[in-house]
């Protein structure tokens, strides 16, 4: 089965959008952010998002040792992951550092807050 690549996501996406308890994303809105939680709502992808965003930065050499795949297929997770806007990538050398882009899960979180003491924050 061919897998789809995910578009590139714009970095200002999330902040257009008011927390889902305020109003229902429109169909352009809803577009603009479901490429981040996609790139999240994979396993493999969650727990590198886990690794990068619980340090400063980190070096793919310490992420592929961490999973029994190959190096591409991590490639590829990372690639995803960049694409979508939930991490930053410098080249140093041969190998590529990643950090967490604090602003994107910032926002997302923002995006999916409830108000406190309402009866849906509660349910």
């Amino acid at each position: 089965m061919a897998q789809r690549a995910l578009p590139v996501v714009d970095q200002q996406a999330v902040a257009c959008c008011s927390p889902l308890a305020v109003r229902p994303l429109d169909v352009d809105q809803a577009a603009l952010v479901a490429p981040m939680f996609k790139a999240l709502g994979d396993p493999v992808r969650l727990r590198l998002m886990s690794m990068i965003a619980s340090v400063a930065e980190i070096c793919v050499c310490d992420l592929t040792p961490a999973f029994d795949l190959s190096g591409p297929t991590i490639s590829h997770h990372l690639k995803v992951l960049r694409d979508a806007g939930l991490v930053d990538s410098e080249r140093r050398g041969t190998w590529v550092w990643y950090t967490a882009r604090p602003e994107a899960f910032r926002q997302l979180g923002a995006l999916l807050e409830l108000p406190a003491g309402s009866a849906r924050a509660t349910a």
